[in-house]
This record gives C-alpha cells, sequence and structure tokens, in this order.
C-alpha cells in the first residue's frame, strides 16, 4: 500500500511542476510588461497551484469567444459611422503642439477626429448632477442609452430610477447596460423586474459565470459612465449611478466626489456610437444609426477616447504619456488610484525633474486598502524627483482629471493605475477649446484647496512596517 502511495505521490509531484511550468512559460510567452510578468511569476511560486490557477482565471485578456467575435466585426462599422457622421477638421485647433499629438493620436489608431459641441456644463455635486439628469430623462422623447459601472439603489438613484420608468411608459426607448459585477445590488434588488416590466431594456454587461473562469476573464469590466438623450444630449466623467448618501457608508472614507460633465451636439452623437459599439459586443445587436443630415455647427472641440479590449492595445497608456511629454509648465492629475505603470511613472518624474511643476491630488483616505497601499509606495521616488502629493480631506476623490499646460484636459473614468489603462472597458473626453480647460482648472484648483500638502521629510518618517508592507504591495501593483 505504501508503494502505491509513494508512486501516486511522486506522479502528483511531477504533474504539479509540469502544469507549473506550462503556466510559467505561458506567462513569459505573452510578451507583457516586464513589471506585470514578474508580478505573476511572483505570485505563481508564492503561492503554489493557486498562484496559477489564479493567472489563468485573470491574467490574460480574454473575452471570450463570442465577445471577441463581436468586437473584431465591430471595429470596421464603428469606424465607417464614425467617418460619416465626422468631418476631419483641418484648421488648427486651440492648444498647439500639445493639442495636435493627442489628436494625431486618436485620429491614426481609431480614426475619431475632433468632435464639435455647442455648450457643455461641468457637474461636479451629486445634487446638480442627479437633479439635471432627472430633469433631461422627463423631457426625452425617443431614447435613452445608459451604461455605468455600478447602479446602487438608494437616494437620487431611486429618484432617476422612476423617472426612468415614467419615461418607458410614454414611449421614449431605454435601454440600460449595466456592469453584472459592479452592481450586483442592484440585479439583487427589484429594481431589475420593475424596469423589466415597464418596458425597459437591461443588459448585464460581462456577466460573472464563475465556471467559465478558465475560458473567460472574468475581471474585465465595464468601467464606462456615459448617457446619451435622443442621441443629442449626452452625459459622461467619473459618477457612477450611486448616491454618495447612501453608497458605501461602511468603508468610513467620507462620501465619495465626482464629476460629470454634461453636453450637447455632435459629440453627443459620438459618444452614443461608443454606447452603440457596446451594446452590439455584449448583444449581438447592432445600434449604430446613421448621420444627420444637417449637422448644426459648431465651433468648440473636443475628441473622445474609448480604450478596452478590441478598441486599440494600450491606447490610453499612449495618450497619457504623449500629453505628459509634450507639457512645459504644469501637470494637475486627480486620481483615486494611484498605481501607474511604470512608463507613466518615470515619465511624471521626468517631468518633474526638467521644470514642469507635477502635482498629483489623491484621497487622504482610500475604500480601497491593498490599492492605497500600493499608492503609497510611489509616494517616496516621486517626492524625490521634485513632483507634489496632495491628501484630499474632503471625502473620497473619485475624480480622475488630468490638466496638461491650462491648455488640454483629459476627462473621465479612467483611473490612474493599470487595471484601467490596460483592462477595462473605459472612457476619456479630451477638451480642447479653453472654456472647457478653463472650467477643469477651477475644479482642480478647489481640491487643491481643500487639500494637504505632503512633504518628503514628513513622508520619510513613517514606520519600517508601513514600509514593508508598501513594497510587498508595489510588487503585485501592476495586478492590482
Amino acid at each position: 500500500m505504501s508503494y502505491i502511495e509513494h508512486i501516486i505521490g511522486i506522479a502528483l509531484a511531477v504533474l504539479y511542476w509540469l502544469f507549473t511550468a506550462v503556466v510559467t512559460f505561458r506567462v513569459i510567452g505573452r510578451r507583457n510588461p516586464v513589471s506585470v510578468t514578474l508580478s505573476w511569476l511572483l505570485v505563481i511560486y508564492i503561492l503554489p497551484l493557486v498562484g496559477a490557477i489564479l493567472y489563468l482565471m485573470l491574467g490574460e485578456l480574454n473575452l471570450g469567444r463570442q465577445r471577441a467575435r463581436r468586437a473584431e466585426a465591430m471595429v470596421e462599422p464603428f469606424l465607417q459611422s464614425i467617418a460619416e457622421d465626422f468631418r476631419t477638421v483641418n484648421g488648427p485647433l486651440p492648444g498647439g503642439p500639445l493639442v495636435q499629438g493627442i489628436r494625431q493620436l486618436i485620429e491614426t489608431r481609431l480614426g475619431i477626429g475632433a468632435l464639435g459641441y455647442q455648450q457643455m456644463e461641468l457637474l461636479d455635486t451629486p445634487e446638480t448632477i442627479f437633479s439635471r439628469l432627472c430633469k433631461d430623462v422627463t423631457n426625452a422623447e425617443q431614447s435613452i442609452h445608459l451604461e455605468t459601472y455600478i447602479w446602487y439603489p438608494g437616494g437620487r438613484v431611486d429618484e432617476l430610477g422612476e423617472v426612468l420608468i415614467l419615461a418607458s411608459t410614454r414611449g421614449v426607448k431605454v435601454s440600460l447596460l449595466i456592469d453584472h459585477a459592479g452592481s450586483r445590488p442592484f440585479f439583487r434588488s427589484s429594481w431589475r423586474k420593475r424596469f423589466i416590466d415597464a418596458g425597459i431594456e437591461v443588459v448585464p454587461a460581462l456577466p460573472v459565470r464563475p465556471w467559465r473562469a478558465l475560458a473567460q476573464r472574468i475581471d474585465l469590466r465595464l468601467h464606462r459612465k456615459l448617457i446619451v438623450i435622443d442621441g443629442h444630449l449626452a452625459y459622461t466623467g467619473s459618477m457612477n449611478m450611486a448616491d454618495p448618501s447612501y453608497f458605501k457608508r461602511e468603508a468610513k472614507v467620507g462620501e465619495w466626489v465626482d464629476i460629470m460633465l454634461r453636453l450637447d451636439g455632435p459629440a453627443a452623437r459620438g459618444l452614443d456610437k461608443v454606447f452603440a459599439w457596446d451594446w452590439e459586443v455584449e448583444t449581438g445587436v447592432r445600434r449604430l444609426t446613421p448621420a444627420l443630415p444637417s449637422p448644426p455647427n459648431c465651433y468648440k472641440w473636443l475628441s473622445i477616447l474609448p480604450s478596452g479590449p478590441g478598441m486599440g492595445e494600450d491606447l490610453i497608456s499612449q495618450a497619457v504619456l504623449s500629453s505628459i511629454y509634450r507639457a512645459n509648465d504644469s501637470i494637475v492629475i486627480s486620481t483615486p488610484y494611484f498605481v501607474p505603470s511604470e512608463a507613466i511613472f518615470d515619465a511624471l518624474c521626468q517631468a518633474a525633474r526638467r521644470g514642469v511643476r507635477v502635482k498629483v491630488l489623491v484621497p487622504e483616505r482610500n475604500d480601497s486598502h491593498l490599492v492605497g497601499w500600493a499608492s503609497r509606495a510611489y509616494y517616496e521616488r516621486f517626492l524625490q524627483a521634485g513632483g507634489e502629493i496632495y491628501l484630499f480631506r474632503g471625502g473620497l476623490l473619485h475624480t480622475k482629471a488630468m490638466l496638461m499646460d491650462d491648455q488640454l484636459a483629459l476627462v473621465g473614468s479612467v483611473n490612474l493605475d493599470i487595471r484601467s489603462l490596460q483592462l477595462n472597458f473605459e472612457l476619456t473626453v479630451t477638451l480642447f477649446s479653453p472654456e472647457g480647460c478653463a472650467a477643469i482648472k477651477r475644479l482642480l484648483e478647489g481640491y487643491l484647496a481643500d487639500s494637504q500638502s505632503l512633504e518628503l521629510e514628513q513622508w520619510q518618517t513613517r514606520s519600517r512596517a508601513a514600509r514593508v508592507v508598501e513594497r510587498m504591495m508595489f510588487f503585485l501593483s501592476p495586478l492590482l
């Protein structure tokens, strides 16, 4: 009996090492950034067997065969629809070479040139966001397209739900695309049934099915925040459909602080095409609409930058890097999670060393302990390079915004971390107009006024234990 057990033991050991070796070669063969590769190898060897299984579940960009086919088939119709609707702007745009770099990148990679808009409002409180949104939904006549990462019932979100139901009952076509993992409370609540009973289309985006984890990556998420009403009015920014007075109160980090941009004109129509892309990838139903016969004249410009699997690898990282390297005077960044890629972190440090004033605003307290520790692992090197860190004390700063030389602003759903930069479906608006950049500047100045500067000497007095935890999280930061 012992002989058989010995043979079984040897066989299991051989199988384990073969399995680990196969996964190791698979990790190396993916040609990911070196930091990502080393982080996964660390996990695989520190957590025997479990680490290898985690890699197969979470380590590769795998949408699943059906979604991948739909995404690939959607590229050409999407770009063609954009080209038919929007003519390239040949004249100069505000911002000079800084703007031209981003515009050229987006136009070359995605075929999306500058889009015009007539008016834009920056809404920076939950009260104004939900009040304007509910009013616009009430006045909707034809269609409402909404996609979000989180729909959390309670407070003003329930008010929005009621006006969506009323809109549907009077004949407005309402379509909701809601991330399945981010909105579990919604899908477990009575709201989903109420919406469906009212004729609202409710589609869970990227539904989590644990039994398919080895065939489809389960942590890829739809992180965009987008609402388009009647094809000519749009909202986008950082705010989920969650009332801060109700959402994550148990985390004790204060209310979430967010913004949304409300804009009209052809740019809203361009954002609607992003919704059409996501809807078709998830459902297989095409929603691309033909061009308007006579679009309105616009003299204010922006570009939209949708990013994620199937929409250009690492595109958002390239846009961020391009804007950092072209900045000459100032860079101001607001982000809840500061876990940048090695390339972006080096670019920020280089910018600070060459005299650009680089300010990074982060929340003083974070809802994710792991990401919080990983963020702090970057502070000392960044401060030594001449960068400035400000700790926001007015709640959990969730606004994602970058302002370069007061001439170019990037605003949207992208956190400055690997997940947003390389994995999730995200949406960024690049603002060129002086009015738009001035609004973002006022917003960031308000955040700075409610923040405490972190000094290098102060930071270097932290405990040895804190430094150890930071280093551990630093090695795992490419995976967070």
